[in-house]
């Protein structure tokens, strides 16, 4: 932890160097983004690890390692899901994370000292993506003002018949984050005069949370819709609209062109302040 009159960095670089170290990593040759350009192959019959320990140690440790880099945190939460029979392609994918660590093991979250205090959520979905569960990811990310301190990237636990349904299971999470967080910052006495605001890229789930008379096409997820909508008319939050190419979650739930994923790596409050290792 560093901290200064600009503000707080938080960062992991002994235990990022650590992990490079005990697995031969130091020195390799570092790579721009932490997942494959294509993760069609994860779901492949492949050969399996011989010793599946080594693998889950592993995705263990980097796992850890995301308390202070959201920016692992899809690929880890997709590298996770093979625990329990990992293959020499999942091996390979987890060594390509290393090598992005490898590029910068002091990035780290930066808190500014003349921070705005106003909640800021992010909420996105990725339908269907899945081939074995066709099961669809949540990812949502929320800021106090600049300051990013709160993000997800999971599966969901039922199949989604269609992209809004997806978009406002997640929208439903995001929601129930946002208001433990504002009952949080509450009980802490920290006022926050400003409604917090929540954006969401879908337009059908953002219809959905603003029209009471919706009912028939939104049966089956009864429980999210009442959750969201009664929040939106206690005024916890604004939802509002975003377009796709500036929805931050979206590096929360798919993997993104090396372009894109730069651009929104920029935004989540990641700083480094050490030189390179």
């Amino acid at each position: 932890m560093a901290r200064s009159k600009k503000g707080i960095h938080i960062c992991q670089r002994k235990y990022a160097l650590d992990i490079l170290s005990q697995t031969g990593m130091i020195g390799c040759k570092p790579c721009s983004t932490p997942y494959l350009k294509d993760n069609k192959d994860l779901y492949d019959a492949a050969e399996t690890l011989p010793d599946p320990t080594v693998y889950r140690q592993l995705i263990g440790k980097i796992l850890y390692l995301t308390n202070t880099r959201p920016d692992l945190c899809f690929s880890i939460h997709l590298l996770s899901q093979f625990m329990q029979a990992p293959t020499v392609k999942h091996y390979a994918a987890a060594q390509h994370i290393l090598r992005y660590i490898e590029a910068n093991p002091s990035q780290g979250l930066f808190f500014p000292a003349d921070n705005q205090i106003q909640l800021k959520a992010f909420s996105d979905s990725d339908w269907g993506t899945c081939p074995d569960t066709r099961k669809s990811t949540t990812g949502f990310c929320i800021f106090l003002g600049s300051s990013l301190f709160s993000w997800k990237s999971k599966k969901q636990g039922t199949v989604s018949r269609s992209s809004t349904e997806a978009e406002y299971r997640a929208l439903a999470t995001t929601t129930c984050e946002v208001q433990w967080l504002s009952y949080l910052l509450r009980d802490l006495q920290i006022k926050h005069t400003q409604t917090a605001v929540m954006y969401c890229d879908n337009k059908s789930a953002r219809h959905i949370a603003h029209n009471q008379s919706f009912h028939e096409r939104t049966k089956h997820l009864d429980i999210d819709c009442h959750v969201v909508r009664e929040m939106v008319q206690s005024n916890l939050f604004l939802l509002l609209p975003i377009s796709s190419e500036e929805q931050l979650a979206d590096g929360f739930t798919k993997i993104l062109h090396r372009r894109q994923f730069r651009t929104i790596t920029s935004k989540l409050s990641l700083l480094n302040i050490h030189s390179p290792a």
